[in-house]
């Protein structure tokens, strides 16, 4: 079979069974041995054409918009053959039924800013059979590795040079590196040790034995590693391309830090890693388009942050971003998180502290509501992703955290919600995901517990987001950001010279559901001009930044160096600012879409007069071709011999 009759028959089997299927259900339909299959699969994700798909059995999908090209198989080989050109990017969204006069930035909010992609096409074509689950924890302690001795080896060259404030200081001097934030690497566990090693049978124990060297070396990441690179079912060869391939990257000198490439990678891998494993890539991974729009909304410019379900820290690592970006300074935030799983825990350490980021993740991985690591703490923002709909959890029934009502056992979202609310300070405040039945369900007491959180005065906004965000459900999701104190007594540490305006018994509500934009035939994104809409329409209802003149915002505008933006005012089937009575009478349904409304028609300015005898006279224009059609269609059919 030629190259291109195998992609071909690959594309046409894969079309047939409605464009995704499991490898295994896919390779039988083909009737081909593994090694084939495995071959070709990877030849044609190279290629753009197929896309690695969802699921821990191992998945493909066609690439994106291929689905509609081969909707009729039979019809499209004939006009589609190997080497497709790249398809048209899709047409950039105008905001939300308004004409942006204000120049926006309509860019793309993920992490594949260029090698992320090539490297990820070669890294995962050295994945071969291996489940996404655990290569991922092979790729990313590799590429952690590879970081710091890329760090640690900068510095020792400075220290070696001994010039300026490093006259007379010695390169085997401990205390030289952690003085300057950089671990310290051993000389079994450098990178040149590992990458002289890569082709050795034995290099899975070295790499082991460097993990181990580095812990035992570096409190801070002790039992944080992973060390089973040795194990028999890890193909010794294929790891040794793999380090290979990852030494060809610079990745913790001072030029690639400067432009975040290891943070690139690190984060771009896990979104990948997400979308391999499908439902079970959500436990880890929160898209980080979600994750900074929760930042935006907050803006947490300095004080306590606090993730109890944080996978792998994306919350914080964003949080970092923002106060950097804003001018303050790393540390400017105390971070404390907590873990279940142990797995998702090291990943968090680990993207963590290459970045340079204390935290507080608690002595080991903890159930939440069985043993909360930070029992004391008054957060000054909370920010999570806690597992949707979550039935399977641990209740304790006088626990004090439950102040608005027990929550039910088979559904943890109120247990959640109250949790975080225990943990806020006196002014502080929360921003977190929930599925969208959290904002209406009546079910074992949630509709009481929901409406006596209403009563206290605590949601500042709810927000209704587009589907297909997340890698790990298809489950609509929405956001609730709460205010512990809604007065203006207190100026926060938001913007300068900023106050919040009182808005007791006030709640915004924002319906972005027609926002975002796919990116692939499975997945959205937010773009940065959505994220800007959003939380720009919440600033400007909160009050925290400066109104010059009025200006309906909330219409994709991107308003650009910080400037003031419009004062707030409701848009139809957008943004709708709520007092607590309204929402009292609607039963203390929180969904935005009850209270937005329908978005305005834009008026045409045509009299109505006008324009109804207009649209008489076309139609009865219309009616006239009705008519010559059908004396047309009967005089063909008598012609048949039907008809009278």
């Amino acid at each position: 079979m030629s190259g291109n009759q195998a992609w071909e028959s690959f594309i046409r089997g894969l079309a047939s069974l409605g464009g995704s299927s499991g490898n295994a259900r896919l390779r039988a339909e083909l009737g081909w041995n593994e090694s084939l299959y495995e071959q070709v699969k990877v030849q044609l994700i190279e290629a753009g054409l197929v896309v690695p798909g969802r699921g821990r059995g191992g998945s493909v999908a066609l690439g994106e918009g291929l689905a509609d090209q081969f909707s009729t198989p039979d019809a499209a080989m004939t006009r589609k053959k190997p080497g497709i050109p790249p398809h048209e990017a899709a047409p950039k969204r105008e905001g939300v039924g308004r004409k942006a006069k204000i120049e926006r930035n309509t860019s793309r909010n993920g992490a594949n800013l260029g090698f992320e992609a090539k490297l990820w096409q070669a890294v995962d074509k050295l994945r071969n059979n291996m489940d996404a689950a655990e290569y991922k924890h092979v790729v990313l302690g590799l590429i952690f590795l590879k970081y710091i001795s890329d760090s640690f080896e900068e510095h020792r060259a400075k220290l070696e040079a001994g010039e300026g404030d490093y006259a007379g200081a010695s390169p085997e001097d401990k205390d030289e590196y952690k003085a300057e934030n950089v671990f310290w690497v051993p000389k079994e566990a450098r990178w040149s040790t590992l990458q002289a090693s890569a082709k050795q049978p034995t290099i899975g124990k070295i790499v082991d034995d460097a993990m181990v060297a580095i812990e035992r070396d570096n409190p801070r990441l002790k039992g944080v590693l992973p060390k089973d690179y040795a194990r028999p079912s890890l193909d010794k060869h294929r790891l040794g391309e793999l380090i290979d391939l990852i030494g060809t990257i610079g990745l913790g000198d001072k030029e690639n830090k400067a432009k975040d490439i290891l943070g690139r990678v690190y984060e771009y891998f896990l979104t990948q890693f997400a979308s391999a494993e499908g439902k079970n890539g959500g436990q880890f991974y929160t898209p980080r388009c979600v994750v900074q729009l929760l930042v935006e909304m907050l803006s947490p410019y300095k004080g306590r942050v606090y993730d109890p379900a944080c996978g792998s820290g994306g919350m914080f690592v964003q949080s970092e971003k923002f106060v950097e970006q804003h001018g303050g300074r790393i540390g400017d935030i105390s971070i404390y998180g907590q873990e279940s799983n142990a797995t998702t825990r090291r990943l968090a350490v680990m993207n963590l502290a290459l970045r340079g980021i204390e935290a507080d993740f608690g002595p080991e991985q903890a159930d939440t509501f069985r043993r909360d690591l930070h029992p004391d703490l008054r957060a000054d923002y909370v920010l999570a992703n806690p597992p949707f709909n979550d039935s399977d959890w641990f209740r304790k029934d006088d626990d004090v955290r439950w102040r608005y009502g027990v929550p039910p056992k088979g559904n943890a979202n109120f247990a959640w919600v109250q949790h975080f609310i225990h943990h806020l300070a006196p002014n502080g405040f929360a921003g977190f995901v929930l599925a969208n039945g959290s904002m209406s369900s009546n079910q074992s007491g949630e509709g009481e517990i929901r409406k006596a959180i209403v009563e206290a005065d605590l949601v500042d906004c709810m927000v209704a987001l587009p589907g297909q965000l997340f890698y790990s459900t298809q489950i609509p999701v929405c956001l609730w950001f709460l205010a512990k104190d809604k007065s203006a007594k207190h100026p926060g540490e938001r913007r300068r010279n900023a106050s919040l305006r009182d808005r007791r018994r006030q709640t915004l509500f924002i319906d972005a559901r027609k926002l975002g934009t796919m990116v692939s035939r499975v997945n959205r994104e937010l773009t940065e001009a959505d994220i800007a809409t959003i939380a720009e329409t919440y600033h400007a209802w909160r009050g925290d930044l400066v109104a010059s003149t009025p200006l309906k915002v909330g219409s994709g505008h991107r308003i650009a160096d910080e400037k003031p933006v419009p004062s707030y005012v409701d848009i139809s089937g957008f943004c709708k600012s709520v007092v607590t009575d309204d929402i009292a009478a609607h039963g203390y349904v929180l969904t935005p879409g009850r209270y937005v409304g329908s978005e305005e028609v834009e008026n045409d300015d045509e009299p109505f007069e006008e324009k109804m005898t207009r649209l008489v006279a076309t139609l009865q224009i219309q009616f006239a071709e009705s008519a010559k059609l059908t004396k047309l269609v009967a005089a063909n059919l008598k012609g048949l011999g039907y008809g009278g």
